[in-house]
């Protein structure tokens, strides 16, 4: 080839090259190469090459390593795994093989990732394994038929809850995103899901805090040699104050008495007593100001530094838990009258099968146990390698955490056992109450009358106290890598000074909780501000993941993760069963609003709409992000609205076709 065919050769490439700049333009994030547009639209792309391979969220990456090869993946070698300082891309030209180089210029760090595996596995578990799994499942367990329940229970663990942890695990992996940012790669209209994920994370914080300030007020109260809540003689205590167990001979119970667990919980923890209702919460509680400043404390310097702090500190945070777990249960099993309370427990009633509110206590139990669209799957997923293998992470920790509520059922009951046959009644008449009240009265209580009370009482409350650090933890570790992936060049060099405001924030939000009163509202919170609208959130990201981005896309990026494709049951879960799971509990909770009351305090009629309106404030960001998108995008509104509902009606018809 003489030297005039090879600078025509060169000026084809050249011209080629030119080309390919004006179709594709490319922007370096993480060091990572990514289209800059055209996620939300296009369908999954993969070019195959002998350097490296181009994935459809942009990331340029090696083959999984993985013995099965579906179709649709590139198998390759040599390639820069997502994470890597550079990018390279390769194309083929009709003149050969030709490959082009991608420099990486950008100035952003890196994503940051977990240290260890296990940081990463400890983080989920502590998250999925809460304050709920101690006392909300055995109480709904035998509510709602003992062991009986344990069949709708699996039931909508296998169909609604785990799927959607599957979802969520997958998701944040491969896009490599906090709640916010991850919509621009699925469907940007929906972006006000992120932020109503936020805002419910912060409604979260102003009051789940608030019961490990509970608890510390315990724990510090335990360091005695006779605990406070077991006698009658202090300044809180009132003249229906009767000890009530089968070593206090000559105490007269009636139904105005109380315990002096009761008292020490309502009267000198909580000081209700000092408020009649929402409309007068009264002052502030001072000792419950700095116990929860202390949790805030805490908090800041677990995560202030990201996954690298956190990811350590669960080490202890959620392993001390299940140690404590194992020696209660060894302590329950061998108290007189604990096999009353496993079989009240674990005895099937299964009429009660036939009550639509099991199925809803199930559905509603399982999805708040393993907690997807809270953000926090996605944040923690999105500090993973590209290849990890989520799908046996989703199922290891999610059995974890069915198994670790199960095991919490018989270690509250053989207590319970013990407590019903000290003071010589049924097992259903000690397990009247249910919530914090469980934990903080009936279970206090049955610790002080065992041998060696303080130990136990000692170990018991940190175990309160861990379990409820690892989520919050984890909620807002959604929060700060949401924000820090949205708006990075402002945020992601101030981390410490954002975290620290941000913890600012969710303590004076808190400061309602404290107050004489706080026990209502944190009821309130609990009730209404948080359970629908995280559902209904829920409900929408499942229905923009799978109808909108589509399942064969999203199916086809999990295929280039792990190396496998979904099978058939996940496809049909994420596509119809987790929608129906999640509109059944809706429905159930429109149909039959909760009777909320604490202790003798009935909610009124103007709570329920206070209630509404919290619940409503965080969700009104989804519909209000939507008229804002449509307004901002180019084109008319027609046009852009027309866009959106021919991308739903694409998608629905491709499923049908599928399914034909």
């Amino acid at each position: 080839m003489d030297r005039g065919e090879n600078e025509g050769e060169r000026d084809k490439g050249r011209e080629e090259e030119e080309v390919e700049g004006e179709e594709e333009v490319t922007q370096q994030e993480n060091g990572r190469l990514m289209l800059a547009d055209g996620l939300a639209d296009k369908g999954p792309k993969s070019l195959t090459s002998s350097s490296g391979q181009q994935v459809s969220n942009g990331f340029t990456t090696s083959a999984p390593q993985s013995s099965t090869e579906g179709p649709g993946t590139g198998a390759s070698s040599g390639g820069t795994a997502p994470g890597a300082g550079g990018g390279t891309g390769s194309s083929m030209p009709l003149g050969g093989l030709r490959t082009l180089v991608v420099q990486q210029t950008s100035l952003e760090r890196p994503r940051e990732t977990w240290s260890k595996k296990m940081d990463f596995l400890l983080s989920v578990i502590g998250y999925a394994v809460d304050l709920g799994n101690v006392w909300r499942f055995p109480y709904i367990c035998y509510q709602n038929g003992g062991g009986a329940f344990l069949l709708p229970y699996l039931l909508m663990a296998v169909f609604g809850g785990v799927p959607l942890f599957y979802m969520e695990l997958a998701l944040g992996q491969f896009h490599r995103s906090g709640c916010i940012s991850i919509w621009k790669h699925i469907c940007p209209i929906f972006k006000g899901i992120g932020f109503a994920i936020c805002i419910i994370a912060l409604y979260i914080a102003f009051y789940y805090n608030t019961i490990m300030a509970w608890a510390l007020y315990y724990l510090l109260s335990s360091f005695r040699s006779t605990l406070p809540w077991t006698t009658c003689t202090n300044s809180w205590n009132t003249v229906n104050c009767n000890r009530y167990m089968s070593t206090d001979h000559n105490i007269s119970w009636s139904n105005s008495s109380t315990s002096p667990a009761e008292e020490f919980y309502t009267r000198q923890v909580l000081q209700v007593h000092l408020s009649s209702g929402l409309h007068q919460l009264g002052s502030v509680s001072w000792q419950l100001a700095l116990c929860l400043l202390f949790i805030f404390t805490i908090v800041y310097f677990s995560i202030w530094k990201g996954v690298k702090t956190s990811g350590k500190v669960v080490w202890v945070t959620a392993t001390f838990p299940y140690l404590v777990l194992l020696v209660l249960l060894i302590r329950g099993a061998t108290l007189p009258g604990a096999w009353r309370g496993v079989v009240f427990y674990l005895k099937p009633d299964w009429e009660k099968l036939l009550s639509t509110t099991v199925w809803i206590d199930a559905a509603a139990q399982i999805f708040f146990s393993l907690g997807p669209g809270f953000g926090v799957l996605l944040a923690f997923a999105s500090y993973n390698p590209f290849h990890n293998n989520c799908y046996k992470d989703a199922l290891v920790t999610s059995s974890v955490n069915c198994l670790t509520s199960f095991l919490s059922g018989f270690v509250i009951f053989t207590v319970l056992g013990y407590m019903a046959e000290m003071r010589k009644q049924d097992v259903d008449t000690v397990a009247k109450d249910a919530g914090p009240s469980l934990l903080f009265i009936i279970y206090a209580e049955a610790i002080a009358n065992m041998p060696a009370a303080t130990f136990f009482a000692i170990i018991f409350f940190l175990m309160i106290i861990m379990l409820g650090l690892d989520s919050t933890f984890a909620g807002l570790e959604g929060v700060i890598t949401a924000m820090l992936d949205e708006f990075p060049h402002v945020l992601v060099k101030r981390r410490e000074w954002f975290v620290f405001g941000l913890v600012c924030v969710c303590y004076l939000g808190a400061l309602s909780t404290l107050t004489y009163g706080g026990a209502f509202v944190v009821k309130l919170f609990e009730e209404y501000a948080t359970g629908p609208a995280v559902i209904t959130v829920v409900l929408l990201e499942v229905i923009a993941v799978s109808w909108f981005y589509g399942t064969s896309r999203f199916c086809n990026d999990v295929q280039v993760m792990l190396g496998f494709y979904p099978g058939c049951f996940w496809r049909v879960c994420w596509v119809a069963i987790c929608p129906c799971f999640l509109l059944f509990i809706i429905i159930s909770f429109l149909a039959f609003p909760p009777e909320v009351r604490l202790f003798h305090y009935h909610y009124p009629a103007w709570t329920t709409v206070l209630g509404y309106c919290i619940g409503v404030s965080s969700f009104i960001c989804v519909p209000t992000y939507m008229v804002y998108h449509l307004l901002n995008a180019k084109g008319t509104f027609k046009q852009t609205s027309t866009k959106v509902s021919h991308v739903f009606v694409i998608r629905v018809l491709e499923h049908l076709a599928r399914e034909t």
